[in-house]
């Protein structure tokens, strides 16, 4: 089974990408409804442990816990602590049941993948791309997003010119959707001559 693991900025088209792939078949394990679905679940008790008065109603409240963190970069590294252990146990059960079915390939879409070091545990990176100010004018157009919150979010991501050297494959998602397509089964193409190893060195 090929662990293809999907990353790229904020605002640079992940999502879109993502239904894609999921279109032509593959199933897609998405890191950040993970954190949703954990935000009104398990991590609940464990957040409000670490940033006392973060939730509410039985769920993490986001402008407070957002509040928390912005007294103190250090907090991000804490809630990181918590919450990635969590996601990374739904990756592996996605993973577990994916193999068990017998499927040729699966998609981890995952922000910070490189980030965070997962690109060893995946057999290939796709970085998802655009024009810087195509993605500013994306993401500026998102309810209660400043330039200031933009700058801090992307201050915590490797910047875009690292994400493509470090790449597999690129999709850049500056033109048209039927441009992005085209990118998306090329790559589809090329996947079907590529090893699958990571899932039995990292995931059994």
């Amino acid at each position: 089974m090929l662990i293809i693991g999907l990353t790229g900025s904020i605002g640079m088209g992940k999502s879109t990408v993502a239904a894609m792939f999921r279109a032509r078949g593959l199933d897609v394990f998405d890191a950040d409804a993970e954190v949703h679905r954990l935000y009104a679940a398990e991590a609940v008790p464990l957040i409000e442990a670490a940033f006392p008065g973060s939730t509410a109603d039985g769920k993490v409240d986001r402008p407070r816990l957002a509040a928390a963190l912005a007294s103190d970069a250090s907090r991000f590294r804490k809630l990181e602590t918590i919450v990635h252990p969590l996601v990374r146990h739904a990756e592996q059960r996605f993973l577990a049941e994916a193999h068990r079915r017998g499927v040729a390939a699966v998609i981890l879409e995952i922000p910070l993948l490189l980030e965070g070091g997962l690109d060893e545990h995946v057999d290939v990176v796709v970085v998802v791309s655009a024009p810087a100010l195509q993605q500013r004018a994306r993401v500026l157009e998102r309810p209660g997003m400043t330039e200031t919150r933009l700058d801090a979010l992307l201050a915590r991501q490797l910047p875009d010119t690292e994400k493509r050297r470090r790449a597999d494959f690129v999709v850049d998602t500056g033109g048209t959707l039927t441009d992005t397509e085209t990118q998306v089964d090329a790559i589809l193409s090329a996947l079907k001559s590529m090893p699958a190893e990571a899932y039995q060195r990292h995931w059994r």
